[in-house]
């Protein structure tokens, strides 16, 4: 039975936040410490928080509360550890606080509640490190911190300016991903279409051959790995167009995921967002042209202040012309310290929830006749769930828990991880409905 000191461990927020819990934990575990589930067992607890939006820091402050009462032995890091005053105020016994990627702090602050154990053995680890996430996927952080400024967002104050990894140490971590048996990459960032712009787009090397640090070339090599390869995060920029090639010649998944915000161009201005609403629709249909069969998933802020009936109906044009794929709304939320706060033109609650509902179900609409269409067709699908009478996976125009799922009837022995072929039978607003018998 090991005597190592037991870690509880809290992961809050986004998939970028999940990859800073999954190098602590690999550190913890490197140090020889295990890991518990049970608050009441653990030696100390480390809740990794989100503060992006109100219901995000809500959300963490109730896991630090409950982590507390039922424990006492706090560690707080993250974003919303950037503001210490926040918590210290509410919660004045947390053993340490730090902010989002002060992986140091952390770590220290956990030596000195329960010193690591000496035993060689309980060291080993595995190579790709411990991860949060399925067998099959992982997801792959390719630079911190981001150089836009977003008037609803304060990610850079958070977690600071642009900062990425070079391309061959990046690619060394994914072949390592992918040789313990990762069948899709997905690839993040808070701007990822930004990828290299801070090192200036330096070389590197990586397996005899140059690789620039710089999205286009990375992607290309990531391509030669053998996996689904999946871009998540991509700010508007024109050279987003130039992976659609990779795109349309199979090297990464056919799929787009470039957060709009919003569609009128008063609107985006007030968010300090591209507003060129035209050329973002041309744009589009350039990259169908491209790559027919892409996925283009969105998401959109409704009820920004200063968004009146009629900013909110070019939104709705947008949605009929744009015939978007995957999309996700949110209703406005204010975040203490953003610039968003100081406009004029709140919109009542009420009035941003009713936009909201009605967004969606327009949107719903769109993607149910879309899914309809696929009807007939054969789908490569990911399986990541299989129960006694169904699989649960996902198609290629479908990001893990963001996105819809692929329901296989007759699962016939799948296993998850598996990449399989299924003939779709039927569908809903969200979700395919498939047979693994192709032949059906």
């Amino acid at each position: 039975m090991s005597n190592a000191a037991k870690i509880g461990f809290v992961s809050l927020g986004c998939p970028k936040a999940l990859v800073d819990s999954e190098r602590i934990l690999t550190q913890l575990r490197a140090e020889g410490y295990d890991f518990t589930p049970d608050y009441r067992e653990a030696d100390c607890i480390i809740v990794n928080t989100c503060g992006f939006i109100d219901s995000a820091v809500d959300e963490s402050l109730d896991a630090i509360e409950e982590a507390l009462t039922q424990n006492g032995k706090v560690i707080v890091t993250g974003c919303l550890g950037a503001k210490s005053e926040v918590i210290r105020a509410r919660f004045a016994g947390v053993l340490n606080i730090s902010g989002p990627q002060d992986f140091e702090s952390v770590m220290n602050a956990v030596h000195q509640q329960c010193p690591p154990p000496h035993d060689p053995f309980s060291s080993l680890i595995p190579d790709q490190g411990v991860k949060l996430t399925p067998k099959h996927y992982a997801y792959l952080k390719i630079s911190e911190g981001c150089n836009q400024s977003c008037s609803f967002c304060i990610i850079p104050s958070m977690r600071g300016k642009l900062k990425s990894r070079p391309a061959n140490e990046t690619l060394l971590e994914a072949d390592k991903l992918v040789k313990a048996g990762v069948k899709e990459l997905l690839v993040i960032a808070q701007d990822t279409a930004a990828y290299g712009l801070d090192l200036k787009y330096a070389e590197t090397h990586y397996n005899g051959k140059t690789v620039k640090t710089q999205l286009q070339d990375f992607v290309e090599n990531l391509g030669d790995l053998g996996v689904w390869i999946r871009l998540l995060y991509l700010y508007p920029y024109p050279h987003i167009d130039k992976v659609l090639p990779l795109m349309r010649d199979n090297k990464i998944l056919p799929y787009l995921d470039i957060p709009f915000q919003h569609a009128s161009p008063h609107i985006l201005k007030l968010m300090k967002r591209p507003a060129a609403t035209e050329k973002i629709l041309d744009r589009i249909h350039t990259w169908r042209d491209i790559c027919p069969d892409i996925t283009i998933r969105s998401t959109f802020i409704v009820g920004f202040p200063g968004e009146t009936d009629k900013e909110f109906e070019e939104l709705l044009d947008f949605l009929d012309s744009a015939q978007l794929d995957r999309v996700g709304c949110f209703a406005y939320s204010p975040v203490e310290g953003a610039k968003a706060n100081e406009l004029d033109g709140a919109v009542p609650e009420d009035i941003k929830q009713e936009r909201l509902q009605y967004f969606m179900e327009k949107q719903a609409a769109i993607s149910e006749k879309k899914l309809h269409n696929k009807i007939g067709t054969l789908q490569d699908v990911i399986i990541d769930e299989v129960n006694e009478d169904h699989a649960v996976g996902r198609s290629k125009a479908d990001a893990p828990e963001i996105d819809g799922v692929v329901i296989i009837e007759n699962p016939m022995g799948l296993k998850a991880g598996e990449i399989i072929k299924v003939k779709i039978t039927d569908s809903t607003e969200h979700d395919l409905i498939a047979s693994c018998n192709v032949l059906a």
